[in-house]
C-alpha cells in the first residue's frame, strides 16, 4: 500500500480546506470499499480526510412524509430504522441484501453511493482497464464479463455498478445534498449522480473534486405505495447482484397502475431507472402481456456479451414478477 497521510476533519469547512488544494486527497467514510482498493493498489491517495464523525449522522422524519438521511448514517442503522422499514421498505430490504452485518455497521450512506465497480479487471492492477487507466483498453469485453453490464455500456467499458442501496434510492426519487469546497450547496437526483462510461469511463459521477455528499433526501412515498427490493445473486449471503429490481406501485380503485417506479441493479454502469417500462405501464392494467411488453421495451437497448446475455431475460422476468406480485398483495407499505 502506498504511504499516505490521515487527517480527521472537525467540520465540513475544515474537510474542504484539507482537500481543496490536494488533487491526491479523498474523503474517508466507513472505508469498506476505499481501503480495499488501496490495499489492491487500484487507488493510492496521498491524503485521507476522515469525514465519518461530521454531524451528518441523523435520520430526520418530517411531517410531510419525507425523510432526510445524513451521509454518515451507518447502513445498519438506516436498515433498522422503524420509519424507513414502515414507509420505505424497499430501501431497508436493499440495505439488508447488500452486505454482511459487520459491514453494515461500518459502511456509511455517502460512501455506499460512491463505491466503485467490482469488475475483476478494474481491481487487478496487472491487467489493463480504461476505468483505472484511460486508454489501456477493456479486456472484459473479450474476457470474463458474466457479472458485468448489458445496458448503458460502451466499447470502452462494460463494468456494472455494485450498490444495492443506490438502486433503491433511484426508485424512490431520492436526491443527494452536495457541499462544494467553496461552501456552496446543491442537490443532485441520485438517478443523475452517475455518468455512463461513453469514452471516459474513468469519470464515474458528476461530482467535482472536493464535493462532499452531506445527506440524501427521500420525498414522501406515493399514496398507497407497495414496495419491494428483489435481488438475484449466485449465493444467498454477501454477493453482488446478477440482476436486482426495486419496485414501487400504487394501484387505483379500478385496478390500473396509478403510479409505478422501477429501478434495476447489476445490469448497467449505474443504477438503471426503467423509465420506458414505467411509461408504458402507468395508467394501464398490469396484466401479464402488458407487463412483459413493457419489460421487453426497457431491455430493447441492451448490448449483452456472450456470457451475460442471460441477464436480459432475467431482468425482464424480474420486472414482470416485481410489479405483478406487488399488485397482488393486499397489504400496503
Amino acid at each position: 500500500m502506498k504511504e499516505f497521510t490521515y487527517a480527521r476533519a472537525g467540520d465540513a469547512a475544515e474537510a474542504a480546506a484539507l482537500i481543496a488544494d490536494r488533487p491526491d486527497a479523498v474523503y474517508l467514510g466507513g472505508g469498506t470499499n476505499l481501503v480495499d482498493l488501496m490495499k489492491l493498489g487500484v487507488t493510492g491517495p496521498g491524503l485521507l480526510v476522515d469525514v465519518s464523525r461530521l454531524p451528518y449522522d441523523r435520520i430526520e422524519h418530517r411531517d410531510d412524509g419525507s425523510v432526510l438521511i445524513g451521509a454518515t448514517v451507518r447502513n445498519g442503522d438506516l436498515a433498522g430504522d422503524p420509519g424507513i422499514r414502515a414507509r420505505f421498505p424497499l430501501l431497508a430490504q436493499a440495505l439488508l441484501a447488500g452486505a454482511s452485518g459487520q459491514l453494515r455497521t461500518v459502511a456509511t450512506v455517502g460512501g455506499n453511493l460512491l463505491q466503485r465497480t467490482r469488475c475483476g479487471y478494474f481491481q487487478d492492477v496487472t491487467k489493463p482497464c480504461n476505468k483505472r487507466e484511460p486508454g489501456t483498453g477493456c479486456p472484459a469485453i473479450q474476457g470474463a464479463h458474466r457479472d458485468l453490464a448489458v445496458l448503458g455500456t460502451s466499447g470502452h467499458c462494460v463494468a456494472s455498478h455494485p450498490s444495492d442501496m443506490a438502486v433503491a434510492l433511484v426508485a424512490l426519487d431520492a436526491v443527494a445534498h452536495v457541499r462544494s469546497v467553496d461552501g456552496g450547496s446543491r442537490t443532485v437526483p441520485v438517478a443523475e449522480l452517475y455518468l455512463l462510461p461513453g469514452d471516459t469511463p474513468h469519470k464515474e459521477t458528476v461530482l467535482d473534486h472536493g464535493d462532499l455528499i452531506t445527506a440524501v433526501e427521500l420525498p414522501p412515498p406515493p399514496h398507497g405505495a407497495r414496495m419491494r427490493y428483489r435481488k438475484v445473486r449466485d449465493r444467498w449471503s454477501y454477493a453482488f447482484a446478477l440482476v436486482s429490481v426495486a419496485t414501487s406501485v400504487s394501484v387505483a380503485d379500478d385496478g390500473s397502475l396509478r403510479d409505478v417506479r422501477i429501478a434495476l441493479g447489476g445490469v448497467a454502469p449505474r443504477p438503471w431507472r426503467a423509465r420506458v417500462a414505467e411509461e408504458r405501464l402507468r395508467g394501464g392494467r398490469p396484466d401479464e402481456e402488458a407487463l412483459r411488453e413493457a419489460a421487453r421495451a426497457e431491455l430493447a437497448g441492451a448490448r449483452p456479451l456472450p456470457d451475460n446475455a442471460f441477464k436480459v431475460d432475467l431482468a425482464i422476468d424480474l420486472i414482470v414478477a416485481g410489479v405483478r406480485d406487488l399488485v397482488a398483495r393486499k397489504d400496503r407499505a
